[in-house]
């Protein structure tokens, strides 16, 4: 019996470690946020500290604690299929769970101890502790090729909404007349970008656009010292991950972060930034609402105007010169206008910038228009901020045929803005197919009840698309929150 429980105590070590590193993974292994933002809070209760106090009781009052064992697997497993986001097993993990099964032999066999709790804090401390000198070895790495690359001109790009696709209009268009390489798909945190510029970015590129994003103060800063851009873009700010920063005052601040470069050469920064240029390297773009709302502040020396948005492209006018291209969705328009001004900074024609927007590609999930079997998809399911999600319906509105929308809500946001989100859903969209319970109950108050779907799982959805939906349909897919969230 006491072989079946230590074997049975180093089966509940792994399970349970298993639940906590996905977590940590998911969370960026931050601990902090495991534990004080996780949108669902109870899967610890339910998945990791009620299954560990049971197990413990169990192998401290009797000689049955495999029974519990067993039982969590069950759980376990039926919580492991319902991830969309299962683990990745990287180096990280790997460490971690080597680390893990030394320290639980250690207990078991030398203290004659079958603790579950102490392991797994020891493995996470031990594993950050390895991972904080494989980064210093990784940042020295990187910084010795980007400062090797001596005509290397690097642009920063930070944003609330839209900075991946900033960075791959920016790429683009560039690419015509430079080696341009830009950071890959969401790549936006130092380690990242690291990891980038060691393993892919070519030495003979002319031009490298940097994403940079954060979930708090100082993240943006760490990225900019790192790489020093030389042309600065700040995007739309607005209050995406707000659950992390509090104020829209330290929003703004942490994405301002991306002027301590040491060599800028110039920036754009959007209106909702609220700056004052104080030099002629900082140069204000937008459409002029935020000036007129705040008279102390001064109209953007870039405006645009004459927005127009359809489900064959954007147009917009930027002081005075009209474009367009294949992108959907008003609010790209400003995304567009930013990679603009950096082409014709860095020296492109008005001609060769409009030739590049007329091959410019949408990026792919983000307002991405696919026909497929009689049916009008746009795929927007990696945009998840209000001002997106309220053109999307905008846009959708367009369409003269029944219209479909699928969506989470908003992540990481009050309520107030689901709110919007829910109102402006029942008045476009025919039928409102709501994944998850994250913000269903707010759906349900402001959704008419006989056009309200919930979708428990997306395992569900391919059920759904062929019982709700027919030829002739728009299907929107807004936003795509994870299982976990």
């Amino acid at each position: 019996m006491q072989l079946l429980n230590l074997a049975f105590y180093f089966i509940f070590l792994i399970a349970m470690g298993y639940y906590a590193i996905t977590n940590l993974q998911w969370y960026s292994y931050k601990l902090e946020r495991v534990v004080f933002h996780h949108t669902k809070a109870w899967w610890h209760f339910v998945y990791f500290l009620i299954p560990y106090a049971l197990y413990m009781l169990a192998d401290y009052a009797s000689s049955y604690a495999f029974v519990v064992v067993i039982a969590y697997l069950g759980l376990l497993y039926s919580w492991y299929r319902g991830l969309d986001k299962p683990l990745v097993w990287t180096g990280r993990v790997k460490r971690f769970y080597a680390a893990l099964l030394l320290i639980g032999l250690f207990m078991a066999l030398a203290l004659g101890h079958h603790g579950v709790l102490i392991p797994i804090f020891i493995a996470y401390g031990i594993s950050v502790f390895i991972e904080k000198m494989l980064f210093n070895g990784f940042k020295r790495k990187a910084k010795g090729k980007i400062e090797k690359m001596e005509n290397l001109k690097v642009v920063g790009v930070t944003a609330s909404y839209g900075k991946t696709s900033i960075k791959n209009f920016i790429a683009h268009l560039l690419s015509s007349r430079y080696s341009t390489y830009a950071t890959p798909r969401s790549v936006n945190t130092l380690g990242g970008v690291m990891k980038d510029i060691n393993d892919d970015l070519p030495e003979n590129t002319e031009v490298y656009v940097v994403e940079m994003g954060a979930r708090g103060e100082g993240d943006i800063a760490e990225i900019t010292t790192f790489v020093n851009p030389h042309y600065v873009v700040v995007g739309k700010i607005g209050p995406a991950h707000i659950e992390y920063f509090k104020t829209m005052e330290n929003i703004r601040n942490t994405k301002m972060e991306i002027m301590q470069t040491n060599r800028l050469e110039q920036a754009w920064i959007h209106e909702s930034a609220m700056v004052k240029p104080e030099n002629n390297k900082v140069h204000v773009y937008g459409t002029g609402e935020v000036a007129q709302a705040h008279p102390d502040l001064p109209m953007p020396e870039f405006i645009i105007s004459d927005v127009e948005a359809t489900l064959e492209g954007t147009s917009f006018t930027l002081n005075g010169t009209r474009y367009s291209a294949n992108i959907l969705g008003a609010f790209n328009a400003m995304n567009l206008a930013a990679a603009v001004l950096v082409a014709k900074e860095m020296g492109l024609s008005d001609e060769e910038i409009q030739k590049g927007l007329s091959t410019l590609k949408p990026v792919d999930h983000r307002l991405q228009r696919i026909d497929a079997g009689g049916k009008v998809i746009l795929d927007d399911s990696f945009n998840g901020n209000i001002d997106g999600m309220m053109a999307s319906f905008d846009l959708a509105s367009t369409y003269e045929g029944r219209k479909v929308v699928i969506t989470p809500g908003l992540v990481e946001v009050d309520d107030a803005l689901n709110e919007q989100v829910a109102k402006r859903a029942n008045e476009v969209f025919d039928l409102v197919v709501v994944t998850g319970d994250l913000n269903y109950a707010i759906f349900k108050k402001y959704v008419d009840a006989d056009k309200l779907v919930k979708l428990e799982s997306k395992s569900e959805m391919e059920k759904m698309l062929v019982e709700q939906t027919r030829v002739g349909d728009l299907i929107l897919f807004a936003n795509d929150a994870p299982s976990f969230v």
